[in-house]
């Protein structure tokens, strides 16, 4: 996975943590659960990059 990906990932992480927190403060409930959502559509990115990586080193080992 290239660094832009990572640090994209790592910013929609950060979003996603700033509008739980004003959605927490504000008691908007809809902003909580979307900075909820792109926290959690990061971590999935994260995730499924990291075993194509894995899938690309192993098949570079070969």
């Amino acid at each position: 996975m290239g660094l832009n990906d990572r640090i994209e990932n790592k910013t929609e992480d950060l979003t996603g943590r700033g509008k739980e927190a004003v959605g927490a403060a504000t008691d908007d409930d809809s902003l909580k659960n979307e900075g909820k959502a792109d926290q959690t559509k990061a971590g999935v990115k994260d995730k499924v990059q990291d075993a194509k990586d894995k899938v690309s080193q192993k098949l570079g080992d070969l």
